[in-house]
């Protein structure tokens, strides 16, 4: 008999039956909070789109670049684009509220892991860098392509850091009570996919910008990159936290609880900063 790797996860977390029920409630209220705000920004979006190319040389390698051509591949619509970002959230949050959802969602947490998290964010969070892509100006479909793969395989690590520190309780020096220390490798292999897409946002800033000597944006724009790239990365701040066992998060089921809160305040605030662009557009 062939026993697949996720069986072999043990039980490491007491999930509470007072407990399960009030994740139940408030990722049911999650999702309808996300709901509303994703039908709010259809609601107000218009026509507002953003390009995505290709660039064509018009010649052997080595042609100059202004003898090229930029061909359209499709528009995005940037409201619809961003709301649907909102409405993957909600949709895993029900799903999870679910009948069928809410036992294997229990599983899950009393293993000391959530798949369903990872599925839903290798999903919306690559949706999300993708639109904060098109709005830096990073239009051609094949780095757009590399950039989505790049997120994608972030949160695959993120699944992966979970899945293989299953049952460790570590304590304030860092070692679990069996004497062993968490598995970081898939952590900072998915640090380094990450930081990818925020490399080529500030590279496209920095050529445009210094290089090219072009306008630039108006000031506020660098605050709103900011402010995307920590609302953004407040998730991996939050796993570190979890498997460093710092305070309250010793407690695998607080790191869980900070996740739903961030799925949230750190969404609603990434998904209205980029939907702003529809407004002003």
């Amino acid at each position: 008999m062939t026993i697949h790797p996720s069986e072999l996860q043990t039980r490491s977390v007491d999930v509470g039956s007072d407990a399960a029920k009030r994740l139940r409630i408030v990722n049911a209220v999650m999702g309808a909070l996300h709901l509303v705000s994703g039908s709010a920004m259809v609601a107000l979006s218009n026509d507002f789109t953003l390009p995505v190319s290709t660039f064509a040389l018009n010649g052997p390698p080595g042609t100059p670049l202004s003898e090229g051509v930029t061909n359209l591949v499709f528009d995005v619509p940037l409201g619809v684009a961003t709301a649907s970002f909102l409405f993957l959230s909600a949709f895993f949050h029900f799903l999870i509220a679910s009948p069928w959802g809410y036992s294997r969602y229990l599983d899950e947490l009393s293993k000391g892991r959530n798949r369903f998290r990872w599925v839903e964010y290798s999903l919306s969070s690559t949706l999300m860098i993708l639109l904060i892509s098109l709005v830096l100006g990073i239009t051609d479909i094949a780095a757009l392509i590399g950039l989505g793969i790049a997120n994608v395989s972030m949160i695959l690590f993120g699944w992966l850091m979970e899945m293989s520190n299953n049952g460790l309780m570590h304590g304030k020096d860092g070692r679990s009570v069996r004497g062993q220390r968490a598995w970081w490798t898939p952590f900072w292999f998915g640090c380094i996919a990450g930081i990818g897409p925020w490399l080529a946002a500030a590279a496209y800033l920095i050529v445009n910008v210094a290089v090219m000597d072009g306008p630039g944006p108006p000031g506020f724009v660098y605050g709103i990159i900011v402010s995307l790239f920590v609302f953004f990365n407040s998730f991996a701040i939050n796993q570190w936290l979890q498997y460093r066992q710092v305070g309250r998060w010793q407690d695998y089921l607080a790191g869980e609880r900070t996740y739903i809160v961030l799925s949230l305040v750190a969404k609603s605030l990434l998904a209205w900063q980029v939907f702003a662009n529809v407004l002003v557009g």
